[in-house]
């Protein structure tokens, strides 16, 4: 698809889909989120999708074509958490009562007014979505200029709204290519398919299901690195703030101050850097970042001892999906949908599935992706960057917006399909199974080294 298409879908999708797209001045299609990288790259989960440095180019080699591709995606950026959205106010509400002069780059809080909401997709979140069903369709136009994904998204709200948003901005590019059979695709809107997050429902989409992972002593592995690295990144930060602000600051609201500069930027619906960031310097935050990396690191990684299990059911469902064979697994998968072909079809060559950073992550190292082998155990006292970490941080992986594609190639004179798998838009090398110059593996070696997935990982220690 060409540069001056892709450039006009955002006026083409207001006649196209009735949708008032707001157009972002630091977002694009093709290279995500721009605005101040030097900080914005480092906001950890927090940080908008940007597109992220690869070592392996991620163009199609020029002797192989696309045969199928799936992309699991993170929803789009979204407002605090209930929980958080009600420290944040009463941060905030604590200043106000406290600091009897604002100054300098304090000066705007003197009439800042708390109107964050909790929980839901924000203007900017939707359209960093509707961007990345763009780039999708833009990267595999030869099947989808042809084909409909088949479309699944864990039940929160802003997740399913996310998947709505991807298929708004799919569509609108389908809608502009000419070349597209049948032109406009008359399969629109396309079904989404809303897997549940009630308690005790199996979704590979969402965890919750291992009880001795969510209730006991393993969920506060990453909690205890962050509290020791929080006390030697933030306690010069909190007094710089206290110094300045006579506001008796504590660590933890240090770090509240420091999560409202993303939370703000992407409350605008153009991704305005807001005037919380130019309170830290750029070293605070890749400190920051890397607070946001030890808790994905810790909480669901492989530095949590079941976190990687958490991701396993997803796993043994992209074998089904890659190798066209009925899913074989024990453990999270909801058995009632992937046994129905109606709900878990097979011999599809697109799909589209909308999770959460948390499972995302998860999934990642069930897969093997930044194994001790490519990331060392990050340190709880020590910035360790992502260049250094194997292409580990949470910024890296699971930003707003995060998109992971897999990707089968057929390649001129090989018999067997080979895979690769690209995580915002960084190649993996796959070193597990055997990776080429290009990232790839072949489909058999890909397979056999995804054991632990197939062994259902760690599962039977979940209800122990």
């Amino acid at each position: 698809m060409g540069a001056s298409i892709i450039a006009g879908l955002a006026l083409l999708a207001i006649g196209a889909i009735a949708y008032p797209h707001r157009p972002a001045a630091c977002d694009s299609v093709f290279a995500g989120y721009q605005c101040q990288p030097e900080i914005s790259n480092y906001w950890g989960q927090y940080s908008p999708f940007f597109s992220v440095p690869s070592d392996i180019s991620a163009d199609i080699p020029a002797h192989c074509s696309v045969t199928f591709a799936s992309v699991l995606s993170r929803h789009g950026a979204r407002d605090p958490t209930a929980s958080k959205t009600a420290a944040y106010n009463a941060t905030i509400q604590q200043i106000h009562k406290s600091v009897r002069n604002y100054t300098g780059a304090y000066a705007f809080l003197a009439n800042y007014s708390y109107t964050l909401g909790a929980d839901q997709l924000t203007l900017f979140g939707e359209d960093e979505m509707i961007n990345s069903g763009i780039k999708f369709y833009d990267r595999y136009e030869e099947l989808a200029s042809t084909l409909t994904p088949f479309i699944r998204s864990s039940g929160e709200a802003r997740v399913v709204e996310s998947a709505q948003n991807w298929t708004q901005g799919f569509h609108a590019a389908k809608v502009s290519d000419r070349g597209a059979r049948p032109h406009g695709d008359s399969a629109y809107p396309y079904s989404i398919l809303a897997i549940s997050e009630d308690a005790g429902v199996n979704n590979t989409l969402n965890h919750g299901l291992c009880t001795v992972f969510e209730d006991g002593p393993d969920g506060d592995i990453a909690a205890a690195a962050q509290k020791t690295w929080s006390n030697i990144f933030a306690a010069p930060i909190r007094k710089r703030l206290n110094a300045d602000l006579a506001a008796n600051l504590t660590i933890t609201q240090t770090i509240y101050m420091m999560d409202l500069c993303p939370f703000n930027t992407v409350a605008s619906p153009t991704g305005a850097i807001s005037p919380f960031c130019a309170l830290f310097t750029e070293q605070e935050w890749h400190q920051y970042g890397y607070y946001e990396s030890l808790n994905k690191y810790y909480g669901y990684s492989h530095g949590n001892p079941l976190g990687p299990t958490q991701g396993v059911g997803y796993v043994n469902e992209l074998i089904a999906r890659l190798t066209n064979r009925q899913v074989a697994d024990h453990t999270s998968t909801n058995r009632t949908l992937d046994s129905n072909p109606s709900t878990f079809p097979l011999g599809r060559k697109l799909y589209a599935d909308f999770s959460h950073d948390n499972d995302m992550t998860a999934i990642f190292s069930a897969l093997g992706l930044y194994n001790t082998s490519t990331t060392p155990m990050l340190s709880n006292t020590t910035v360790v960057e992502a260049e250094q970490e194997g292409g580990y941080s949470a910024a890296w992986t699971v930003p707003f917006a995060a998109r992971t594609y897999f990707e089968k190639l057929q390649c001129r004179g090989e018999r067997e399909e080979y895979v690769r798998v690209i995580v915002n838009d960084r190649v993996q090398a796959l070193d597990q199974c055997g990776g080429d110059r290009y990232g790839r593996c072949k489909l058999s070696n890909f397979v056999d080294s995804l054991g632990f997935a197939r062994s259902g990982g760690n599962w039977a220690q979940c209800f122990a």
